[in-house]
């Protein structure tokens, strides 16, 4: 997973806990770095680099909550994007109580520092020549692929969008001048709508959480929802889960139903190999960038952390089946994977499987992460 290090070009502040940090890109990587909205950024925070080096703008000791790991070098965590198409790289970022890179992020992160950057990853993303209906659907720092797609999307003159934004009080809300500015831009064609969980609004319908009773309470009101070309979730497990159910319960396909999660702190369920798969021999050749690797696979270890003792270019983050890093398409044998937030029922359909996730249950599986 190629990393690179990309000087720090402003820091916003968004609210008391979040930032979006943009970053400069050179012109010799501004292919490498051209995204699809709804794609994220994967940073790197062991690789930090500053002008000046500051105290503790590292903290080794930290430990990492949510999708965060805690350990002292190379911690990973992947942010969505909130730029519209064609725009800087910039991320938003909301800090996680005792998270080691958010905190860095949102507290230490200045101007002209160089931070190491994988290139954007996803598949969270809008066909911008389509134009068509599109109703987005997020809480909290669901908001930042929301905030991408939607700008992106408004550029199609056709295009009519319509977001469903909950926070817990006005004071927490990520980019609300942003959004608003989008809405006074786009009057007619897009459609805002702020819930709050822990604070009254002056309509008792806009007060509370984006669970099923309100979706299915509000979703009438507001919408056709037979009329919509494409549906994008973004948020908690709860939330995202919620509508999901509620949208299938009025006949949505599934196809156009958009899932982005975030982490989900629940252990994996336990997979129920076959009888005569226990114990046996396993192996797995892993394909990037064109070469070929194979490597032994004890039983109950997954192929990402069994492929990374031998490649550890391999490319991950979160490595709790959320971020989708790790995905990669299963070319020979069969494999099992543990739990799955972040691909596309197509796109399992497909043979794409989470590597952080999987486990070999053939004696013998090739994954290709090119392809």
């Amino acid at each position: 997973m190629p990393f690179h290090p990309l000087r720090v070009a402003t820091v916003d502040r968004l609210c008391a806990d979040a930032v979006a940090v943009t970053f400069e890109v050179p012109r010799e990587l501004s292919g490498t770095f051209a995204f699809r909205p709804g794609q994220s950024l994967t940073v790197r925070s062991g690789a930090v680099r500053s002008d000046a080096v500051r105290s503790g703008a590292v903290r080794s000791d930290a430990v990492g909550s949510g999708a965060e790991r805690s350990g002292a070098a190379d911690e990973r965590r992947t942010y969505s994007i909130c730029s519209a198409a064609g725009a800087p790289p910039r991320i938003g970022v909301r800090e996680v109580p005792g998270g080691l890179v958010s905190s860095w992020l949102v507290h230490d992160v200045r101007p002209g520092d160089v931070v190491e950057v994988a290139p954007p990853s996803g598949t969270f993303t809008p066909d911008l020549a389509a134009g068509g209906r599109h109703v987005l659907i997020a809480a909290g720092s669901g908001i930042t692929p929301v905030l991408s797609i939607a700008s992106s999307l408004l550029r199609h003159p056709t295009s009519q969008v319509t977001i469903l934004y909950g926070n817990r009080r006005a004071d927490t809300v990520m980019f609300a001048e942003e959004l608003a500015d989008l809405k006074d831009a786009n009057p007619s064609r897009l459609e805002l709508v702020h819930l709050l969980s822990r604070e009254e609004r002056e309509v008792s319908l806009l007060s509370g959480r984006l669970d099923a009773a309100k979706l299915r309470t509000l979703l009438p009101l507001l919408i056709d929802v037979a009329a919509v070309d494409h549906w994008w979730l973004c948020g908690p497990f709860g939330m995202v889960t919620d509508a999901t159910e509620v949208l299938r319960a009025y006949g949505t396909d599934v196809g156009v139903i958009h899932r982005e999660l975030f982490w989900v702190d629940e252990p994996p369920p336990v997979v129920d190999r076959p009888s005569a798969d226990l114990g046996a021999s396993r192996e797995v050749t892993v394909m990037m960038d064109g070469r070929s690797t194979t490597v032994p696979v004890a039983d109950g270890e997954t192929i990402l952390a069994s492929a990374q003792r031998s490649r550890p270019d391999l490319p991950f983050a979160c490595k709790g089946g959320v971020c989708g890093t790790c995905r990669a398409m299963v070319t020979e044998g069969e494999v099992e994977m543990r739990r799955n937030f972040a691909l596309e029922p197509a796109e399992v359909a497909a043979g794409f499987v989470l590597t952080c996730q999987s486990l070999p249950l053939s004696p013998k599986v090739i994954v290709d992460y090119d392809t």
